[in-house]
């Protein structure tokens, strides 16, 4: 079984923090308010499959740079 290591706080694990956060206030926004926030929804989804192939993500570029630790 995997368990991530959740003594401190690193930029992977902020970046999965702000990934879900903001699918769930879009999807809830696109129930409530209007369907065409489900585009954020969709725009995350596809930064964070973009993250896991590649190793780039623009969110965690700037937490590194904001001094979130890498590791």
């Amino acid at each position: 079984m995997y368990k991530l290591n959740t003594e401190n706080w690193n930029v992977v694990r902020v970046v999965y923090l702000g990934g879900g956060l903001i699918v769930l206030v879009s999807s809830s926004l696109s129930l409530v308010v209007d369907v065409r926030w489900s585009y954020f929804t969709v725009f995350v989804g596809l930064m964070l499959i973009n993250f896991a192939l590649t190793g780039y993500c623009p969110l965690a570029i700037i937490l590194a740079k904001l001094g979130i630790p890498k590791n």
